[in-house]
């Protein structure tokens, strides 16, 4: 869980508010997807796949703009709710503060503290990298857990997606901050710190933001306003990987291990990318479970490792994919980016007033 997702969270929250939208997805023509639906029993296939014979062989069929998927990153004004967002803001900034309350500020319970003395007890150290790797494991089973336990609960996707929220931020935000405070102890090695593996650095840190899975910017869907679902995309970042997030998270975590070159780096690093693996395997598994055979017609489509499919000839990115970017979700990652990387030495003090 990347410290600065959170802050990118806040950032998509206050963009979509506002009166600011004037960035819409134009609509896809049938045509400009018709010509990648190729059967995917030919990996090596590079010529058009009839519709009305995938729609015959598959009985996948697909909707208007010549998908059998969702459509990654998109965002249209016409069909927002202010009133919804209204919800979102209300609902929000209540969890964000009750979870404050709780679990952090100095006039709450300090559940926080109590939680982060437990780990430390039961391991009986106080060793930072030990402490990194337990909080991160713990969280990496409870949030993989409860999503497995999804389809089985009896009280409806929205119950089960506030109970994963409540559970899922404290421990998360308590790794984030136990990190941002002890980053750089257990030191290993030091890079040399020049201009080159500065900015090399900050661009590795950048697209793996670029990557974030199209989930994420699902706000009303995350906060349980309406409906959350299961969505499986066929565009966008989907073409390059179908496990974007998995991705840039080991990019997130060899730029600030290289940088950091400390202990609590390299053991976050390990349980990140350990909970990501497993969740490549787990996140097909559950689309499968829930799409059937349209996720396997995108799974023959698409790749964990990037481009992969494309060059394999299996994917083939239209002429225009580069307006499958051209969305707002991404210009905000790319300014949220920017103002986490501003904004880390008042991350730094911040975590430093928790004491842990």
């Amino acid at each position: 869980m990347r410290p600065s997702l959170y802050i990118y969270t806040l950032l998509l929250l206050l963009t979509s508010t506002c009166n600011s939208f004037m960035f819409t997805s134009s609509p896809l023509t049938s045509s400009r997807y018709a010509h990648n639906l190729k059967h995917p029993s030919s990996k090596t296939a590079t010529s058009p796949r009839p519709l009305h014979v995938l729609q015959d062989d598959l009985a996948v069929v697909p909707d208007e703009n010549g998908l059998i998927a969702d459509d990654a990153a998109r965002f249209n004004l016409e069909e927002q709710s202010v009133a919804e967002w209204l919800k979102f803001t209300g609902a929000t900034g209540l969890v964000l503060f009750l979870v404050s309350y709780v679990w952090f500020l100095p006039f709450g319970p300090h559940w926080g503290t109590e939680y982060l003395n437990l780990i430390q007890s039961s391991l009986g150290t106080t060793s930072p990298s030990a402490t990194i790797f337990t909080q991160l494991t713990l969280f990496a089973f409870i949030h993989s857990g409860l999503a497995a336990l999804r389809p089985y609960n009896p009280l409806g996707e929205r119950f089960h997606r506030v109970i994963f929220a409540v559970v899922s931020l404290p421990l998360s935000l308590s790794a984030i901050s136990y990190f941002v405070s002890h980053g750089h102890d257990d030191p290993l090695w030091t890079l040399p710190h020049n201009d080159f593996t500065h900015y090399l650095l900050f661009f590795t840190n950048l697209i793996s933001f670029l990557l974030l899975y199209p989930s994420t910017f699902n706000l009303l869907e995350i906060a349980a306003i309406t409906p959350p679902q299961l969505h499986l995309y066929e565009t966008g970042v989907i073409r390059i990987t179908r496990h974007p997030q998995a991705v840039g998270q080991i990019m997130w975590c060899a730029a600030h291990t290289a940088y950091l070159g400390s202990g609590v780096a390299l053991s976050a690093s390990t349980a990140l990318i350990a909970h990501h693996l497993f969740s490549v395997w787990h996140g097909d598994k559950r689309l499968k479970d829930k799409h059937g055979e349209k996720f396997e017609f995108i799974k023959e489509r698409t790749s964990v490792v990037p481009f992969q499919a494309v060059w394999e000839g299996r994917q083939i990115l239209p002429e225009d994919y580069w307006k499958e970017w051209c969305r707002l979700p991404y210009f905000v990652v790319v300014g949220g980016t920017v103002g986490a990387y501003l904004a880390h030495p008042y991350m730094m003090a911040g975590a430093a007033l928790l004491g842990w």
